[in-house]
């Protein structure tokens, strides 16, 4: 095992030279907004604004994307040199929508943004997508000066940030910005109170318990003019920052908001490595998209689990783990193996959690009483009923009658957080 992992180690330096942060940035952030617009089959990346932010707390050690996950993978060239000096893979709500219904007949614009570390010199930001072979094929292109008048200084959205779990240097740790939906004025000391209730949520799951000192979690005290959010189904409107609401995809518990460029300008009031929306709701709901967003109700008897689970998707780009969900349709092509690190096709399992399986378990695994406690490939997951496969016979990214992470899922997390913290 020593020996794999080092001709991995010695593999991935050969492939992702060491950038030193301080030869090509600044500790500010550089935010690039742009729109998506498509249909199904189509889509067109138009860039919108620049925007510079005061704040970088992301890594200065692993700016090179370690893991090849998302839909999306944003990469930034030094224009002199040519030199990859940043990615990092994302995934995004249009992309999702591409998969349901309307969009077969609808064409549709969504908000989309990128961020990085604030350039020295001029650059090139690329943004590539995924097509159904998992093949990277470039979407965006655009040349940025640093010295550009035209990039925006001013901060849209300025709000006091509080500190919720402060474990150190930003620039160091796993940074959690929560910001308040559906709270007004009068209704802030509800959300500090919230956001330290949440924070004991997530530090008690594993592998966040174990890694308590490797993570800070903030808030944004940001009013909103009424409480709780929008319930379209129900004929329910409310005034509210972000403009969430459940029906996103017209899934009832599926709580999302499409203005992203207004969660960036509430996020910027605090280091941000990931984004959390913590909405003032009873009703069951939640949503995350890897490197993009997390949303969960604050005060529904499941909203320990969920702000768990969608944290699951947000931070290390989890796949759920459950079948027969007709909102995606044909979400993952059984003969291509799923960039997701916890589901399979069997395409190529050996890139996944073959090792994990005992020896004598069988491939797919029967989900049966004898194998409920074993990894193996169980059917039934990326919401397909047929042809992909999750570790295990249960997990929280399958059903919340299970309180914990797989062992494959925990691991995935591990790494994640150590990325940001190394």
């Amino acid at each position: 095992m020593k020996k794999i992992l080092f001709i991995l180690l010695f593999t991935f330096s050969i492939v992702y030279p060491q950038i030193k942060f301080d030869d090509y940035f600044v500790e500010k952030t550089l935010r690039l907004d742009f729109y998506h617009t498509g249909d199904k089959n189509s889509e067109t990346i138009s860039f919108d604004k620049l925007i510079e932010e005061p704040i970088w707390s992301g890594t200065k050690k692993n700016i090179i994307d370690q893991f090849g996950y998302g839909n999306y993978m944003l990469k930034v060239f030094d224009e002199s040199s040519n030199q990859l000096i940043y990615s990092r893979g994302f995934s995004t709500l249009f992309q999702e929508w591409q998969s349901t219904e309307e969009a077969k007949h609808t064409l549709r614009t969504f908000s989309g943004s990128v961020v990085m570390p604030f350039p020295k010199n001029k650059i090139r930001v690329e943004i590539l997508k995924r097509d159904r072979r998992n093949n990277f094929e470039k979407k965006f292109e655009y040349a940025v000066n640093p010295d550009n008048y035209f990039i925006i200084q001013e901060q849209a959205k300025v709000y006091p940030k509080f500190e919720v779990v402060n474990s150190g240097d930003p620039s160091t740790k796993l940074d959690i910005v929560i910001i308040p939906e559906g709270y007004t004025k009068d209704e802030m000391q509800k959300f500090k109170d919230d956001c330290k209730r949440f924070a004991g949520y997530l530090f008690e799951y594993s592998p966040f318990k174990e890694n308590t000192d490797k993570i800070n979690i903030w808030g944004v005290e940001a009013p909103s003019l009424e409480s709780g959010t929008d319930i379209p189904g129900k004929d329910v409107w409310v005034k509210t920052i972000l403009n969430s609401r459940f029906y996103t995809f017209d899934s009832e518990r599926y709580l999302m908001t499409l203005d992203y460029h207004a969660i960036r300008d509430y996020a910027a009031n605090a280091p941000n490595d990931q984004i959390y929306v913590l909405v003032n709701t009873s009703k069951y709901g939640g949503g995350a998209i890897y490197n993009y967003y997390n949303v969960s109700a604050a005060d529904n008897q499941l909203s320990k689990q969920v702000f768990v689970h969608e944290f699951g998707h947000g931070l290390a780009a989890l796949a759920d783990e459950y079948g027969d969900d007709p909102t995606y349709q044909d979400y993952y092509p059984l003969d291509v193996e799923p960039w997701e690190p916890n589901i399979t096709t069997l395409v190529d399992f050996n890139s996944k959690w073959k090792n994990l399986v005992d020896e004598g378990t069988p491939l797919p695994t029967n989900d049966e009483e004898k194998y409920k406690d074993k990894i193996g490939a169980f059917e039934g997951a990326g919401y397909a009923s047929k042809g992909v496969y999750r570790p295990t016979h249960n997990s929280l990214m399958r059903a919340f009658s299970s309180n914990e992470f797989n062992q494959v899922c925990k691991e995935v997390l591990e790494k994640i957080i150590n990325s940001y913290t190394e």
